[in-house]
């Protein structure tokens, strides 16, 4: 968080998260025990919140744990929440408890990002998705948005790329208007700005660049938007869950997304089966 937005005080931020999450400051004072006018004040800066009902703001306004702490530094107190490398000792429980997880979900793709999208777990089934891709993709740290979006990464192979680059797009965009974050803004941009991919032979659009010929919807993921993905010779198709940790106190805790690639259909199932023996 840059001075300048400390220098704002805490005020206009809370107002910020507040109208962000549509809530009048009677709704909010509700929700946080609190009166509207104390909430008035405070976003006027007549009045300074002690740090727990900061805090209890925070909360009810669902505002990452990153955040909170820019809250706290703008209204005057010391940071609540560490952000501890995940390589760190005091990690070492988590790490452990995220690798089992990942192995036991193999033959099945499953992979562990940060809020930068960035790699920092994945199981075999994701290293059999990547095969055959350029070094350079797959140069640490490998960025989950870049290679999948990629005119030279997994993008090629997806079948139905148009649907699934506007759902990692609006993913993104919806992330962004969480966090003041440059270098997310940064990968946003370069992952949209990417060409689309050459037709394949058959697509009947002369002329015209993008993604071949989708397939017809699978029946199998009717209640979810599929990824479709070619390997071996076959399209494989799998429906994506996203988990993140429960009360995290920490940044590095709060911002670690679980990725499990779950087989949409019955042939996909087999085809990961056969090939992990």
């Amino acid at each position: 968080m840059t001075s300048a937005v400390v220098a704002k005080g805490v005020g206009p931020l809370l107002r910020g998260w507040r109208v962000r999450r549509r809530l009048s400051q009677l709704e909010l004072a509700l929700r946080a025990d609190s009166s509207a006018r104390h909430i008035s004040f405070v976003e006027t800066g007549r009045s300074r919140p002690s740090e727990a009902m900061l805090l209890r703001l925070a909360e009810h306004l669902e505002v990452p744990v990153r955040e909170r702490n820019a809250l706290l530094l703008a209204a005057g107190y010391a940071p609540r929440y560490a952000e501890t490398p995940l390589d760190d000792p005091a990690l070492g429980a988590l790490r452990a408890g995220i690798e089992q997880l990942l192995a036991g979900y193999e033959p099945y793709p499953a992979l562990v990002v940060d809020g930068g999208y960035d790699v920092v777990a994945a199981n075999r089934g994701i290293a059999m998705l990547l095969d055959g891709l350029p070094g350079h993709l797959l140069d640490p740290p490998l960025n989950a948005m870049r290679i999948t979006l990629h005119p030279e990464g997994l993008a090629p192979r997806i079948r139905n790329l148009r649907e699934w680059r506007g759902h990692l797009l609006a993913q993104m965009e919806r992330q962004i208007a969480l966090a003041r974050s440059p270098a997310l803004r940064e990968l946003y941009d370069e992952v949209a700005a990417y060409p689309p991919p050459r037709a394949r032979a058959g697509d009947g659009r002369p002329g015209e660049e993008g993604p071949g010929e989708e397939d017809p919807p699978s029946p199998y993921a009717a209640f979810a938007l599929p990824l479709r993905i070619e390997h071996g010779g076959q399209v494989l198709s799998f429906v994506s869950s996203i988990s993140t940790f429960n009360t995290p106190m920490d940044v590095t805790v709060a911002e670690l997304a679980i990725e499990t690639l779950l087989p949409a259909d019955p042939a996909t199932v087999k085809h990961l089966r056969r090939l992990s023996g």
